[in-house]
């Protein structure tokens, strides 16, 4: 790749790269408008070293473009231990809408590398985190995202020079960071590194170097590059993925068939237990603040089942400061617009916080199955993406709980006709909950293949057993404080599990712990 990058001549003069430049220029600002009716949304990635013109070319690229239908984004470099969201968030909360261009200013490759070469991650996370950003550019692609990743590369001393020229000069000064003489000063750590990246990652989206010595050639071969794919991508039309078939450590239960839904407990009993697991989880909460351990916990069910009854109690006791409630209602169309993962990508909660969703992602291979309003290969690619989706949260330390909230027809029969002849909780009733009730046994087979392809080892699935509406609830909070509990005692910090703290060495048993543990 850039190791053994070589100056290529192409055999134009000033004036007919010039001519070339203007040329493409307009093609550029022509494919603009011509993504918008297949819907088509661009991502421009431009890396490379500090100093090789990163912010020079990405001016030159929008100069003539319609600023309506493009945005620019850079990243702050922020030091992984003030990280508080997982390393992929800050990508996908930046996603262009169908139609549209997306210019990076530096992506996840210089995150990636940078933190790696600082010893900010060890080696197995630098490892993961390519393998992430390989999924991630897959699932772009597989969601009709064209990605365009360009690296502009100069040599140690063109870069040395860059950097005195600035230097020398007062008015340009501020622009040279300790970053860029500490890139100066490994330069060659970091070739070996970026170039170690970018093989890893060039067969999804294949890397564009440029050439940075020459500011007029580099602009010249980036417009080649966006505008030659922008081009087959239009002729080709709007990409649609097949599921990959990627394996994943499925558990093979729970199943609605296997619930006992006379399942239910004593008014007295509830009370105490309501009373002890609420104490458990404030103090609890206050923990996993402390050790910055994020928690998502996810609420689907059937109509009427319970589920805002189950969330209120889970919710009561925890400090409203340190959670959401995050209801989930039909896609707006500025999301509908996007990757169907990206209104939950955005409204992740930060470590140390609680984010629990009333409706989820999970709705793609449900409801939006069942009533037509995705493909047959977006619903069943989406049980991967669902998986990978959640492996990157829980890679990250995040502990997700996933609920499905049960009941049979009879029971729902009756609640709904409750609602309707209680004036003050008709609001809760609507034309839609029965025409879904029609459904129900599409919705059943649904859920069943929701619970058999996305329970996996790390994001599991509880099937709550709900006709008795006060078991559902302790049996929710019980499985939260056991959750909580457990990821405390693992020693999770900064939201990841760490890999850089001392383990504990094992205490030596006493006689006086001996004989405690024979009292036990």
């Amino acid at each position: 790749m850039i190791q053994d990058f070589k100056r290529k001549d192409d055999k134009l003069n000033k004036a007919a790269r010039k001519a070339e430049i203007k040329r493409l220029r307009e093609m550029l600002v022509n494919q603009q408008q011509t993504i918008r009716e297949p819907k088509l949304p661009v991502i421009v990635m431009v890396e490379g070293w500090d100093c090789a013109g990163k912010g020079n070319l990405i001016n030159e690229l929008i100069c003539e473009m319609d600023p309506r239908f493009y945005s620019v984004t850079n990243f702050e470099r922020t030091p992984e231990s003030e990280e508080r969201y997982p390393f992929l968030k800050k990508y996908f909360d930046v996603l262009p809408e169908n139609g549209k261009f997306l210019f990076m200013d530096t992506g996840w490759m210089e995150d990636v590398v940078s933190k790696y070469l600082r010893r900010e991650i060890s080696k197995k996370e630098y490892e993961r985190r390519i393998k992430s950003c390989g999924v991630m550019e897959r699932q772009l692609r597989d969601n009709g995202y064209v990605l365009i990743k360009l690296f502009i590369h100069i040599s140690r001393k063109e870069q040395l020079q860059r950097i005195t020229a600035l230097q020398d000069n007062r008015d340009t000064q501020w622009r040279i960071s300790g970053d860029d003489l500490w890139q100066q000063q490994e330069y060659d750590q970091f070739l070996e590194t970026y170039d170690e990246f970018m093989e890893a990652t060039n067969k999804i989206s294949p890397w564009h170097v440029l050439d940075g010595a020459s500011r007029k050639k580099a602009l010249y071969d980036a417009l080649t590059a966006i505008t030659g794919t922008v081009e087959k991508a239009i002729e080709a039309g709007r990409y649609v993925g097949k599921p990959t078939g990627r394996k994943f450590p499925l558990l093979g239960h729970p199943s609605q068939k296997d619930a006992d839904l006379t399942a239910c407990i004593d008014p007295e009993e509830y009370k105490t237990e309501l009373k002890r697991l609420q104490k458990k989880l404030a103090k609890l909460h206050n923990q996993i603040y402390r050790k910055k351990i994020p928690v998502v916990i996810c609420y689907e069910g059937w109509d009427a089942a319970g589920k805002g009854g189950n969330i209120r109690r889970l919710a009561y006791p925890l400090d409203p400061r340190g959670f959401d409630v995050i209801p989930i209602a039909s896609p707006t169309p500025g999301e509908l617009a996007r990757h169907f993962l990206w209104r939950f990508w955005t409204k992740l909660p930060r470590s140390g916080h609680v984010a629990i969703f009333d409706r989820t992602w999970y709705g793609r291979v449900m409801v939006e199955r069942i009533e037509g309003f995705c493909s047959e290969n977006d619903w069943k690619r989406a049980y991967g993406e669902i998986n990978e989706f959640e492996k990157e949260l829980t890679d990250w330390g995040t502990v997700v709980l996933k609920f499905w909230i049960h009941i049979d027809p009879d029971t729902q029969l009756e609640r709904f006709e409750a609602r309707q002849n209680t004036p003050e909780k008709q609001w809760k009733i609507t034309d839609e909950d029965w025409r879904n009730r029609e459904k129900w046994p599409q919705y059943e087979e649904a859920v069943e293949d929701m619970l058999q392809k996305t329970s996996t080892k790390y994001a599991p699935w509880y099937v709550i057993e709900s006709v008795d509406k006060k078991y559902a609830r302790i049996r929710t909070l019980q499985i939260v404080t056991d959750a909580l509990e457990k990821a405390v005692e693992e020693n999770v910090v900064r939201g990841m599990k760490s890999q850089w703290t001392k383990k504990k060495e094992p205490k030596k048993e006493t006689k006086k712990d001996s004989k405690k543990q024979d009292e036990k």
